[in-house]
């Protein structure tokens, strides 16, 4: 006998003492899924043989057989369950955590168990409690199922326990969970047979006989149920999804109207109301052996139809009325129940319909979920669920979802085949943001954070708390928050004499990855900045759920907003927008909102406070001193001492401090308003329904220059030079772009992959490497880093925790941005966010 053992189940082991059940459970499961109430009694009582502790012992044995279940783990109880009651308690647990339970009965003769016992030695009970046991165990046998228990199996002879196998099966659930796609999920069709061409035609499916349709990038569609009722053509609409699931080229999950069209095919007692009455006169209608083969066939398909899909490596969920994280990949019929009719409160609206609870208002699960169910008038994004029932039946769209793109296709109703009392409602009328602002309890503690691009990465619990305290002090409205940009990594030291950074290294470096491409972008002497701007205020409200009639926000790298005057704040938020639709942004991008990583000139604009305080009087103090020393040696010198060497080393030193003053002052600037500032964007970071690190740097540049070009006077184009880090001449005319521009007084360059993301091999390479010019590094350094001594010290630099640094804030915040542009809600995109600012708390060399 082979056991198809459901991989996420709680199995109760069956049988009187000395059936053989211990042996079986080492034979067939782990030793850590196994839990013995032999063993639950030795643990709390020092002694497997002692049943007074079992009440104990069981409290034990079912609360870590809970905490498994929770974790997805199967589990097996080893007793011998041999009395109803005992049983009941395990069913319920396994229906509590959503899992399959299973009985295993191990029923051999009552002699075999006598004769086992006889050979114990730590067993001292009387034969007679094994015949009852065993008595017991058969009364039971023929009750299993109608106990609860989803899948049985009894094994009576001892040769057909020892021959038995186990074998671990998927949950239907989960049987496609490795199914990467792509996928094109379609919403409720309710029997819309030419609507559902007409959008598989504009997915890209061909027809192809016998299997419906296919598409020739062997790309999968997943119908989210209720494929019949109310429409045309039901009968039609089976048709093509039984054959294309059937040939492989798609799934489906079951909807409430399918399975109660089921149901009346198979000939119960069913109210046909709501489109059913319609569904069987198309069936009736069919010729006589039509209809019995499609009527079978249809009961057969529905019966197998799984009650949600968990596919692409659990990032994705099909529904067909959703389903909460913690039902995602399990069994049982409250899991079955949701999936097919969603959270009543046993209510009905005005216009008739069930009134149904919002689970979708606190959803901030990471797998995405995809369903049906309540037609609505757009299918839009909200906390990482999509509704796709946009009510086609009721005269709207129908409309599919295109997986991992996350495009929605939509083809309009031909016409109206049923009619509601009222228009259709929006997705989330009450909640226009996609999701309610995060606790700060949420963003306290150790806490570790998924990655798409680095894994998991841990912030200290001291960390979150410094982040925090600094937002709530001086962060900008968090609902605008959605990013924070990373720190970025200098070149590797520089070997060449007189540097501390050159271009050489970070050429070599990235050539010995393997990288065939780099730009070098100017660097700008300015502030970081980051920038989200709205094409209108509706587009805040719906976007942002921002009411105040703002266009965006402008923070700097740790949150605070940059324009402290509200009039110049939203001037300048105006001039971005205005230039983004003079350059053509919206309508290209389709979005209603951009987000740009930029540097905002001068530089005294946002670090005033830091120049005066700190940089402009270590100059004024270097000066005033090395003059007040030159007066001194010039008096002794005209007394006839010979201080050559000293005045030599003094005038170096002199020159250092001018040289240091020189530099400072490229970073100062009038500005009055708006007159002055400068914005120099190098990202455009994220739209809608995209992020943008995966797209070449050459494409971000191309639609700034276009903001340049529409608003020169605000914009200040990012110059940059595309070249192969391994060929000579390339890096060596790159070269001389940076001494040249460095030696005028420039900051230095980033040189970057043209690829913006790239790996060597699984290692994620640093997405840009700063390379400073020598002026620029006496701010950094002080006026006399250069002296042979100093440098030499300063060569001993490393780097090692600030990369590692960079990565791990450039990884966070594509994660943040791709959970906002994925609408997931703000308790789940400002983790991230706030982790970025965590990690800047790190014991690294600000200098770096």
């Amino acid at each position: 006998m082979n056991i198809e053992l459901p991989d996420l189940s709680l199995v109760c082991l069956v049988g009187a003492s000395g059936a053989g059940k211990s042996t079986f459970a080492q034979r067939h499961f782990r030793p850590t899924e196994v839990l013995s109430s032999d063993a639950f009694r030795g643990w709390v009582a020092d002694d497997e043989a002692d049943q007074s502790a079992t009440a104990d012992a069981f409290a034990a044995l079912f609360h870590l057989a809970g905490v498994r279940l929770g974790r997805g783990r199967l589990t097996v109880i080893d007793a011998t369950h041999a009395r109803r009651a005992d049983r009941e308690k395990a069913i319920v647990l396994a229906r509590e955590h959503h899992a399959v339970p299973v009985a295993i009965a191990l029923a051999p003769p009552v002699e075999v168990c006598l004769q086992r016992h006889a050979d114990r030695q730590d067993r001292e009970f009387a034969a007679r409690v094994i015949r009852d046991q065993s008595r017991t165990v058969e009364r039971s046998l023929k009750h299993l199922r109608k106990e609860g228990f989803r899948r049985t199996w009894v094994l009576r002879e001892p040769e057909q326990i020892d021959a038995a196998t186990v074998e671990r099966v998927p949950l239907d659930c989960r049987r496609h969970a490795d199914d990467r796609g792509p996928f094109d999920l379609i919403g409720d069709v309710h029997g819309c047979r030419e609507e559902l061409i007409e959008l598989l035609d504009a997915l890209g499916y061909q027809p192809a006989g016998d299997a419906g349709f296919a598409h020739p990038a062997r790309r999968k569609a997943v119908f989210l149920g209720d494929l019949c009722d109310r429409g045309p053509d039901s009968a039609g609409v089976f048709r093509t999804a039984m054959a294309m699931c059937g040939a492989g080229h798609a799934y489906a999950v079951p909807g409430n109207h399918d399975v109660r069209l089921l149901r009346a095919l198979r000939g119960r007692n069913v109210h046909r109301t709501h489109g059913l009455e319609e569904t069987l006169t198309q069936f009736d209608s069919l010729p006589d052996s039509e209809r019995e083969s499609l009527g079978e066939s249809t009961v057969r398909f529905i019966d197998d139809l799984p009650s949600h899909l968990v596919l692409d490596g659990g990032r994705l969920v099909a529904a067909h009325a959703g389903l909460p994280e913690v039902m995602h990949g399990r069994a049982g019929g409250a899991a079955r129940e949701f999936c097919l009719y969603g959270q009543t409160t046993g209510r009905l609206t005005e216009e008739g319909f069930p009134a149904r609870l919002d689970w979708a208002a606190d959803y901030a699960g990471a797998a995405a979920v995809v369903h049906g169910h309540v037609a609505v008038n757009a299918a839009v994004w909200r906390n990482n669920v999509l509704n796709l029932d946009t009510g086609c039946v009721f005269g709207g769209r129908l409309s599919a979802l295109r997986w991992p793109e996350r495009e929605i296709v939509s083809v309009p109703a031909h016409r109206t085949h049923s009619e509601r009392s009222s228009p259709l409602p929006s997705p989330f009328p009450d909640d226009p943001a996609g999701g309610s602002l995060p606790d700060a309890a949420d963003l306290l503690g150790k806490s570790g954070h998924e990655t798409g691009l680095m894994g998991r990465i841990t912030v200290r619990a001291e960390q979150s708390a410094a982040a925090l305290e600094t937002m709530a002090r001086h962060g900008v409205d968090p609902r605008w928050l959605v990013h924070l940009p990373p720190t970025m990594s200098p070149c590797g030291t520089a070997r060449r004499e007189g540097f501390l950074e050159h271009p050489a290294e970070a050429f070599a470096d990235y050539a010995a990855a393997g990288v065939k491409e780099v730009v070098c972008e100017e660097k700008h002497m300015g502030s970081r900045a980051m920038l989200v701007v709205c094409r209108d205020a509706a587009t805040a409200a719906e976007r942002f759920g921002v009411t105040d009639g703002s266009l965006g926000e402008c923070w700097t790298r740790t949150g605070r907003r940059f324009f402290n005057d509200p009039a110049v704040h939203e001037a300048f938020l105006a001039r971005v927008r205005d230039a983004a639709t003079a350059a053509g942004l919206w309508e290209e991008l389709a979005s209603g909102w951009l987000c740009l990583d930029a540097e905002l000139l001068p530089w005294n604009l946002k670090a005033d406070a830091l120049i005066r305080g700190a940089f402009a009087p270590t100059a004024a103090a270097g000066l005033a001193a090395t003059d007040a020393a030159a007066e001194a040696l010039e008096r002794a010198t005209a007394r006839g001492v010979d201080l050559a060497d000293d005045a030599a080393r003094l005038r170096g030193r002199h020159d250092d401090l001018l040289r240091y003053r020189d530099a400072l002052r490229q970073y100062v600037a009038e500005a009055n308003g708006l007159d002055g500032v400068r914005l120099a964007p190098f990202h455009l970071l994220a739209h809608e329904r995209s992020v943008n690190h995966t797209r070449p740097h050459r494409w971000h540049l191309e639609r700034l220059d276009r903001l340049c070009e529409a608003d020169a006077g605000l914009f200040l184009r990012t110059d940059r030079r595309f070249l192969d880090p391994s060929d000579p001449a390339a890096v060596e005319a790159a070269t001389a772009w940076w001494e040249e521009r460095t030696a005028a007084g420039g900051e230095g360059m980033v040189v970057k992959p043209a690829d913006f993301t790239v790996r060597e091999g699984r290692k994620l390479l640093q997405p840009g490497v700063k390379v400073r010019g020598r002026e620029y590094l006496r701010l950094i350094y002080g006026p006399h880093y250069l002296d042979p001594a100093n440098l030499k010290r300063l060569r001993d630099r490393s780097l090692g925790r600030k990369r590692g640094l960079a990565l791990r804030e450039f990884a966070l915040g594509v994660e943040s941005l791709t959970r906002f542009v994925n609408r997931e809600p703000l308790r789940r995109v400002h983790p991230p966010v706030f982790a970025v600012l965590a990690l800047e708390s790190e014991p690294v060399d600000p200098r770096l």
